[in-house]
């Protein structure tokens, strides 16, 4: 039975860092590899007297040289090899009497004083690293003689103030550091700069760096290496350098032209196959979590071809989009997803959409580094050189760009790219970048290469449930609102939601629901109408939008614009009047001078005209079944809605008495 001791048994030399003893000097070097040697004989399972015998070694010291090993180094890593150097210290330096003043030149012998007075005294302790922490001292590179050094800055100051805080410990003038001649200034320089230099981040934050670079990326902390289509892809935002107009047509069907400000393309990119699965193009100066979660909704849904009305522009015989060319691809889930740390990235409605529904895991990546989405950074690079650099209004890619100077259309709106034109022009971009031969595939489209991955080669994907797919929109979590009413002034139940009233006849004739809080189900491109479910999860009905609001199609970013309109609640006294159209009136009236309101108007007219007229509410998904009606329901209606019909009472209308006069004389 062996009785070496268990943990000895299983180490593993190969991780140990080795040492490079050729450089030793001879006395040193010999030293080094008979205890190599020793080590090595040990873990081989050679008998301890055998390597007593023939190496002189006593076991306690091997027993002792293989615990420094096995210690860990301030680099995280075990000493291994590099413990066996003769007179390496493995810890440091730890004192145990106290400091006496021997002669008038103060104390002498005074090694680890500073270290046992802060042990004593952490108070101390936490004074120092605050002093640290709010940059009270600070490092400096300079050049001394053709080397790179640090200094330390603010010493002296730090240095009084440490010895007033050594005074209002009780520490007097016999006890260090006021007992020696330099006050220890030396021990405080040392112990500070070494905590500085600890690691190179606290390094740069005290010499006045902002971020760190320069990082190499550690292959298995985030994704792996994409080896199948949809098992990475990347997401980014990038605001195209082309000057844009709108143009609104009039009552009397007169065009207005107006210049507006740039716009954000968003676009996922398949790894594996370089293929662009979905992009949307977001109208605002910032693009949001809903413009986020609407470029996920994209990647996700089959793609339905555009008609163009641009001559010249049409769909080649090899281009388009995977979920297009390939219907399998419809609804296909992803399992990584890279992206960087925009707010509207990491909102929390968009972790939720990718985590939660997706069921993707998410990996934002290190800040200020765009080399780590590297082909969604190139995808936009090529679209600038296809795309954006050959249309008028191009604005470079920096000020002294000369192609900025050549396609300067000198303020004629009308060499402007229109937005309709724009949104054509970038699905025959990202069109035809999915049918061009791609070097990184061997100069194969990224189409043929899904079509290899997944009809050649059968590669099994992930699809979204059925009950999923027709619930996207539950991509945004459930909001709390409280059901309020006003017995007294006989309004009835209601809810409050993003400035508008929300309710139907079962809220409205339900008065054990006020005070209590309701999940509402918001579709964030169509408010008219939200879906409403009582705390313990039973549905309450779709709740529509009262006034103005329940007739207009709006999404949730058009009403907030709307609501924040000043001196709206004075000038929208009359319930009559629609706050969506005075609001697109006011932004015709004001785009003449800004590019501001010219792309809120833009982004008004086109949710105007592309929405659906029959409202689309939220809700959680329903069990999979049959799509017919079901009993007590109209056909082609939605259920939930008849749902609701069917609780409202039928009652015949008697018309009130008219209180206004008639106008006419008797």
């Amino acid at each position: 039975m062996s009785r070496r001791k268990p943990e000895l048994q299983t180490i593993d030399v190969n991780a140990w860092p080795t040492v490079a003893h050729t450089e030793l000097n001879e006395s040193d070097g010999r030293k080094f590899e008979a205890r190599r040697q020793a080590i090595l004989r040990y873990i081989a399972g050679e008998p301890i007297r055998a390597i007593e015998k023939s190496t002189n070694f006593n076991r306690r010291q091997l027993y002792r040289w293989l615990e420094r090993a096995q210690t860990t180094h301030p680099d995280g890593r075990p000493f291994g090899f590099r413990a066996l150097i003769h007179y390496v210290r493995i810890a440091e330096y730890a004192r145990v009497r106290d400091v006496q003043v021997r002669g008038e030149r103060g104390s002498r012998g005074a090694a680890g004083a500073l270290t046992q007075l802060l042990e004593r005294y952490p108070t101390l302790t936490g004074w120092l690293l605050l002093q640290v922490k709010q940059r009270k001292v600070w490092l400096e590179q300079v050049h001394t003689d053709g080397h790179l050094r640090t200094r330390l800055r603010g010493l002296q100051s730090l240095h009084d103030n440490f010895l007033r805080q050594c005074r209002s410990v009780g520490l007097t003038a016999a006890d260090y550091p006021l007992n020696t001649a330099d006050h220890a200034i030396r021990s405080l320089s040392r112990r500070v700069k070494a905590e500085m230099l600890r690691s190179f981040g606290s390094a740069a934050r005290s010499a006045g760096a902002t971020h760190l670079k320069g990082l190499p990326r550690v292959d298995d902390a985030g994704p792996p290496a994409a080896l199948r289509p949809y098992q990475v892809v990347e997401f980014d935002g990038h605001r195209l350098d082309i000057r844009l107009k709108v143009v609104v047509h009039d009552p009397l069907g007169f065009a207005h032209e107006f210049e507006m400000e740039r716009v954000w393309l968003l676009v996922i990119i398949d790894v594996c196959t370089r293929a662009v699965i979905g992009y949307h193009v977001a109208l605002a100066t910032e693009y949001s979590r809903y413009d986020v979660i609407k470029t996920i909704e994209n990647a996700l849904t089959p793609h339905r071809p555009r008609t163009f009305t641009i001559p010249g522009l049409a769909y080649g015989p090899h281009d388009g989009f995977p979920s297009g060319h390939m219907p399998e691809l419809g609804y296909v889930t992803w399992e990584w997803i890279r992206l960087d740390n925009a707010k509207a990235n990491l909102a929390e409605e968009t972790m939720k959409a990718l985590c939660e529904f997706v069921g993707c895991l998410a990996d934002a990546g290190p800040k200020h580094c765009p080399d780590a989405r590297p082909f969604i950074e190139r995808f936009f690079g090529t679209i600038a050189s296809r795309l954006s650099s050959r249309l008028p209004g191009y604005t470079g890619s920096h000020i002294c760009d000369l192609r900025r100077a050549l396609s300067d259309p000198k303020g004629d709106l009308r060499l402007y790219v229109s937005l309709d034109e724009l949104a054509e022009l970038v699905e025959y971009a990202i069109a035809g970048y999915n049918g061009t031969p791609h070097r990184g595939l061997n100069n194969a489209t990224p189409l043929e290469a899904m079509e290899y991955f997944v009809r050649g080669r059968e590669t099994i994907l992930v699809w979204l449930a059925e009950y999923q797919r027709r619930t996207l929109c539950l991509m945004q979590s459930a909001r709390q609102c409280r059901v309020r009413a006003y017995i007294g002034q006989g309004v009835r139940p209601h809810i409050n939601l993003y400035g508008v009233r929300y309710t139907n006849r079962v809220l409205a004739t339900s008065a054990h629901l006020i005070g209590q809080h309701l999940l509402i189900y918001m579709n964030s491109d169509d408010l008219r109408s939200v879906r409403a479910f009582l705390a313990d999860g039973m549905e309450l009905g779709v709740l529509e939008a009262q006034g103005a609001w329940r007739v207009v199609p709006h999404n949730l970013k058009l009403r907030q614009q709307i609501l924040r309109q000043p001196g709206r609640r004075q000038g929208n006294a009359n319930l009559n009047l629609n706050p969506i159209e005075a609001y697109v009136d006011e932004k015709m009236r004001q785009a003449k001078k800004t590019r501001k309101a010219a792309t809120e108007l833009a982004h008004a007219t086109r949710l105007l005209g592309s929405a659906p007229t029959v409202r689309t509410p939220a809700g959680p998904p329903r069990p999979p079944g049959p799509d017919f009606a079901t009993p007590g329901t109209v056909s082609g209606m939605d259920p939930q809605v008849a749902t609701v019909n069917e609780l409202m009472p039928r009652t015949s209308v008697r018309p009130r008495k008219l209180l206004i006069g008639t106008g006419q004389v008797f």
